[in-house]
């Protein structure tokens, strides 16, 4: 399995930006993808995920109605729009793949982070 994120870049405060998380080797729809952000000096924490099956979503408290989570029509393709970013959002952002329909800390694959960086 190999999950690929991109769309990461620099963005003003108040900006937009929308990473997708490509994944392959994954033979079903019964599996979660998550995304997850870790901040220099900071813990890495979970931002959303979704399940591929039935679409379900989960957000992060802070990110709840600024960020969106999407899957693609081909399945295996991961949007997470993000608006009205903010400074605090500046993170290296992870796709992750689990098996199921759900998210976690410890998930069975992780892609390659992209860098999100929200300054004037």
């Amino acid at each position: 399995v190999q999950l690929q994120a991109s769309g990461g870049g620099l963005v003003q405060p108040g900006g937009s930006l929308r990473l997708s998380c490509a994944a392959s080797g994954l033979s079903s729809d019964h599996y979660a993808i998550g995304w997850f952000r870790q901040a220099p000096g900071e813990k890495r924490e979970g931002v959303s995920c979704i399940s591929i099956s039935d679409e379900k979503t989960y957000y992060a408290y802070g990110v709840k109605g600024r960020f969106t989570i999407s899957r693609g029509n081909a399945k295996n393709t991961v949007f997470l729009q993000m608006i009205n970013l903010k400074p605090e959002d500046t993170a290296v952002y992870y796709c992750a793949a689990e098996w199921g329909s759900t998210c976690h800390d410890n998930m069975d694959y992780w892609g390659k982070g992209t860098l999100v960086t929200v300054s004037s």
